[in-house]
């Protein structure tokens, strides 16, 4: 990526200040006063909505012309529907506890001073997404919940819906009698501009990279600013030796099926070895009904032959990849210690699970697989904001500092200690 230029650098530290600027404002805002605004928003949302969809039909329209791959116009679509559901989680947000003030301890210490620690808004965030325009609402909604600003930087691929919404949004700010600015969006696709995003710690507080492994890892590179990793899901379940075929079938299939295009679908199965000849025929057939198709290890593919269900050859390639589309990954294991080995191996740390009715298996499950979120009997589909009762998500982090899983209001806050005292002075 090339160095940025001085324009774009002077375009970048004004957004910067204006960020800045503008989360002071809103770091005294009442919890009252951020209900009205968010109610605000949903209703300019709701009033813009014909302009807000059609302008992303511009957007469907373009990546159609430039080859873009159904699972990403699938992620980049905005229609009415979806459109509902993104306003709908607004009121979700509204009445979720405002965490901003709260005191997480407080104590009187001996040398006088009453000291408490207090929740406070991080000030500003910028955040970095690919293909999906609902982040833009989502990300800016918890972020004035919580009394940040907020710098964005989508997708070239949904330009205008990004720029419909943000207008919507600032134009529902403004009139609450608050800077615009609180919520800006970064207009050009020029990827310059965000090493030069990622490099401004003046201003800016936190940074989350909603996107691939290659954004991920140029965030992580390149910021002079903490970064949240996360948003890569290469999600296993783990078909134990003692479990309900069919309903773990069931499960397998939601995982998969529901939205194959999102972070928390489901990319690998393992099968206990002791029920692979069982499960798997169904399995697959149940699958390849709805459009699945297959990697699996020698002894699946075994399976499907006999059934004559096309499966392509597994690798270690295979299994880290992070589909985000109707394939799924076969693999047969010895036992629950083979599948925990292989989940260590090509995890990303997202969304793992076990399907088992041995509470032992469950267990020692839970507690050697690392990852934000972990299931028993349970669909990885669940590790959602929104599904956690967050309401709507910044991210699903993968590291373990600040924040894990999904960040919901919280994880946009920091602390301030609080020193109270009787004019005291040190001993």
């Amino acid at each position: 990526m090339s160095e940025v230029t001085a324009s774009q650098q002077d375009y970048l530290t004004k957004l910067g200040q204006q960020a800045k600027q503008s989360s002071y404002a809103l770091a005294s805002l009442t919890g009252q006063e951020k209900q009205l605004l968010l109610s605000a928003i949903a209703a300019k949302l709701t009033a813009c909505s014909q302009t807000i969809i059609a302008a992303n039909q511009q957007d469907v329209a373009q990546a159609r012309e430039a080859g873009l791959s159904d699972a990403m116009i699938d992620r980049l679509l905005l229609d009415e529907t979806r459109l509902a559901a993104v306003i709908a989680d607004i009121d979700q947000v509204i009445n979720l506890a405002d965490p901003v003030g709260s005191e997480l301890e407080s104590q009187l210490l001996d040398n006088g001073l009453r000291l408490s620690r207090r929740r406070v808004p991080l000030g500003v965030i910028g955040v970095i997404y690919e293909a999906r325009p609902n982040v833009t609402v989502d990300i800016a909604v918890l972020a004035l919940k919580t009394g940040n600003a907020v710098i964005l930087r989508g997708g070239k691929e949904t330009l205008q819906s990004n720029l419909a919404l943000s207008e919507a949004i600032r134009e529902a700010i403004a009139e609450q009698g608050l800077p615009a600015d609180a919520v800006q969006l970064i207009e050009s696709p020029d990827r310059q501009l965000v090493a030069g995003l990622l490099k401004l710690d003046h201003y800016v507080d936190m940074i989350v990279p909603r996107g691939g492994a290659h954004l991920q890892r140029l965030c992580a590179e390149q910021a002079t600013i903490p970064v949240i990793l996360g948003g890569i899901g290469i999600c296993h379940l783990y078909a134990d030796k003692a479990l309900d075929i069919d309903k773990a079938i069931e499960v397998i299939a939601n995982a998969k099926v529901q939205r194959p295009t999102v972070c928390n679908a489901l990319d690998t199965v393992l099968v206990h070895q002791d029920v692979a000849a069982v499960l798997l025929p169904k399995l697959l057939t149940h699958l390849a009904g709805l459009g699945v198709s297959f990697y699996g290890c020698p002894q699946a593919q075994q399976v499907a032959k006999g059934i004559e269900i096309e499966m392509q050859v597994a690798s270690d390639e295979t299994f880290g990849q992070e589909w985000l589309s109707l394939t799924l990954g076969i693999k047969v294991v010895d036992d629950i210690d083979s599948a925990i080995t292989h989940i260590r191996r090509f995890s990303s740390g997202h969304s793992e699970g076990i399907l088992t009715d041995n509470i032992h298996a469950s267990a020692h499950f839970v507690n050697q697989v690392d990852a934000s979120a972990v299931y028993v009997n349970a669909s990885t589909r669940f590790t959602d904001g929104g599904q956690f009762g967050l309401g709507a998500e910044v991210a699903v982090s993968t590291q373990k500092l600040h924040a894990r899983g999904p960040m919901g209001l919280e994880a946009l806050t920091t602390y301030k200690w609080i020193g109270i005292g009787d004019y005291t002075a040190r001993q």
